[in-house]
């Protein structure tokens, strides 16, 4: 039976809208591996986000087996060490330097609502030091990607880059596999330039762990909220 073409189009909105909104930041991964086609795949799509001037800002090292392992284990063993951890700080600042309402307040749910399905107390420092440093393992996916972006470029630049990171987001989702995108990374950005060979005009943008959800994981079910329309769009007539 041929579909008609609303029919088509309602199935085609349907299947992007579920790739966006299924997508999370998932915290624990199956030892699964995922193809370097599907891989390939997922960087071609996210190839087609927009860019200024078709500048294409974004560059991308993908690491799996041995080159993963080689570099979760040399940040591992800094960020487990208190001397060594604090000489190395972010190249960017990320988040502000003064939270304010409603962002600090989003900041803490999140991860108190983490913690609280971990079974993580306040004041259990070690367990959050842990648990934190399971970014530097990707969460044991199996794919870890380093986002990379050359010196020269500007803020518009880094606007264009959020829509390719989305778009490797969701062009991951369409093929039934999850990601999360780490901002933890940069904190490493000088050992992880070391560990990949980096050029100097390149700079750490961010990480992401690729691979498949693990369904056992508590930390899998967390949802976290949004803020509904309403809260945040103006409509002017």
């Amino acid at each position: 039976m041929l579909m008609s073409a609303d029919t088509s189009d309602a199935a085609q909105s349907a299947a992007v809208d579920q790739a966006i909104t299924s997508r999370r930041s998932v915290r624990a991964y199956l030892p699964t591996p995922v193809p370097r086609e599907t891989i390939e795949e997922i960087l071609a799509v996210a190839s087609r986000a927009p860019s200024g001037t078709n500048t294409q800002p974004w560059k991308v090292h993908v690491l799996t087996g041995a080159a993963l392992q080689r570099l979760s284990a040399r940040i591992c063993a800094v960020y487990d060490d208190p001397a060594q951890r604090s000489q190395h700080t972010e190249e960017y600042a990320y988040y502000p330097t003064e939270w304010r309402s409603p962002y600090g307040d989003r900041r803490r749910k999140v991860g108190w609502d983490l913690y609280s399905l971990l079974g993580i107390a306040k004041t259990d420092k070690a367990r959050m030091h842990a648990q934190h440093a399971r970014n530097y393992s990707f969460f044991d996916a199996p794919v870890g990607l380093i986002f990379t972006i050359d010196r020269v470029m500007q803020q518009g630049s880094w606007l264009d880059y959020g829509m390719f990171l989305q778009s490797v987001m969701v062009a991951a989702r369409a093929r039934g596999l999850d990601t999360c995108p780490q901002a933890a990374f940069t904190q490493f950005h000088r050992l992880i330039s070391d560990e990949l060979q980096l050029p100097a005009e390149e700079m750490v943008v961010c990480g992401m762990a690729l691979g498949h959800a693990d369904p056992k994981a508590i930390e899998n079910t967390l949802v976290t909220e949004r803020e509904p329309v309403a809260g945040f769009a103006r409509f002017l007539e």
